[in-house]
């Protein structure tokens, strides 16, 4: 009866600390068919076709025509962010990225992707950066700004 008590308590007490660390890292709130792979960005790019508006959310904007928002981590950034969003139709065509760090750590899509998601955007997507933008665009010979 007691190696019951402490097998359940054990048991309880190893999902008490999975859960707290599975709450440390943020849920992504896209969806997979809210990613688009590099490769077909890269592709319009260089065909000179129709593109989305790009808005860059992280350190830098190196995809060409690319619009810089900055690090919406920061206030200032998002509310730049929004601004840019409010002029435009909600179902414009919208591709973000960031890709300073891994999607996991990432502390610029989700904010972004949540801005989006009030202002009642319908046509949003993530560009598929899902190690870095070094390792996914740049690494991969892809189009960046000189």
């Amino acid at each position: 009866m007691k190696l019951s008590f402490w097998i359940r308590y054990g048991l309880f007490f190893m999902l008490l600390v999975s859960g707290g660390a599975a709450l440390c890292q943020q849920p992504e709130n896209w969806t997979p068919g809210q990613l688009t792979e590099p490769a077909v960005l890269a592709a319009q790019l260089q065909a000179n076709g129709r593109l989305p508006l790009i808005f860059s959310v992280g350190p830098s904007a190196i995809i060409p025509h690319s619009i810089d928002i900055g690090m919406v981590k920061n206030p200032e950034n998002l509310d730049k962010f929004k601004s840019a969003l409010e002029k435009l139709p909600r179902s414009a065509d919208i591709l973000i990225y960031c890709g300073c760090c891994p999607f996991g750590r990432c502390p610029d899509v989700r904010p972004a992707i949540a801005l989006l998601q009030s202002l009642r955007f319908t046509n949003y997507h993530l560009l598929d950066l899902p190690t870095s933008i070094k390792a996914d665009w740049i690494g991969k010979g892809y189009p960046v700004t000189p």
